[in-house]
């Protein structure tokens, strides 16, 4: 489309639905933007609870614990996945993963920036953390910021681990969350594992990114994971043979 057409287009668009002002005012074409900004409780017992509810009706696998049992848990998601190499971001919190490599265990594959997708593909999992959650719709969105890495890192693994800070990171609905966003930042939005179904509605898992989504919940933590007090991890590239189709 060119230039002009494209300003055709938009402005069609704006006659038509009128220029919006503040959030509760009338735009100047009379229709009112009265929009709800949530359309439940924001309790944040009653978000967290919403949360899980949805990710789960996505078919993700929800976990709850605390900061003090986090790496605990790491550690036995990745054993019961049979993993023995996980990707990092480089600034992933070192005690996320300070039990599951004890021992050498699992081996840390720490993403420095120059990981191919065919050495990410030969790991066995993936964990990080994320930006923020949207309880209503049951999403999570990663925007390449502290403890998230860069999009290769999560769309080529099998197998993501995501760690969600409750009650800091949790927000009632989109409305809530677009403002919290950096728009120029580089985002995705996960509502579940990758999946996809044809014509005949034959669902597939696993198309456009990790075939098992894994969501842990820590609860007792208000604030979102900076960049200040984390450590950044030695990188490293070695991986185990490449996935297979199951």
């Amino acid at each position: 489309m060119t230039s002009t057409g494209r300003e055709r287009v938009l402005a069609r668009i704006r006659a038509a639905i009128g220029e919006a002002g503040s959030p509760g005012e009338e735009a100047p074409d009379g229709i009112p933007r009265t929009y709800l900004s949530a359309h439940r409780s924001e309790d944040p017992a009653a978000l967290l609870d919403l949360l899980h509810e949805n990710l789960v009706d996505y078919r993700a696998v929800v976990h709850r614990t605390t900061e003090h049992e986090l790496p605990a848990t790491v550690a036995r998601l990745l054993a019961e996945h049979g993993s023995r190499t996980v990707a990092v971001p480089a600034d992933l919190p070192p005690g996320w993963l300070a039990l599951a490599v004890a021992g050498a265990a699992v081996q840390a594959v720490v993403d420095d920036g120059a990981l191919t997708a065919a050495q990410l593909d030969s790991v066995d999992s993936v964990l990080t953390g994320c930006a923020l959650a949207v309880a209503e719709t049951g999403t999570i969105v990663l925007d390449a910021g502290a403890a998230q890495g860069r999009r290769l890192l999560t769309l080529v693994p099998d197998h993501h681990i995501c760690v969600i800070r409750a009650p800091g990171q949790i927000v009632a609905s989109l409305p809530r969350a677009l403002p919290l966003l950096d728009p120029v930042r580089p985002q995705t939005w996960i509502s579940g594992p990758s999946a996809t179904s044809d014509i005949e509605l034959d669902r597939v898992e696993g198309v456009h990114g990790p075939r098992t989504l894994e969501v842990v919940l820590v609860t007792g933590s208000r604030g979102r994971p900076g960049p200040s007090g984390a450590t950044r991890l030695s990188p490293g590239r070695r991986g185990r043979g490449p996935h297979g189709p199951e």
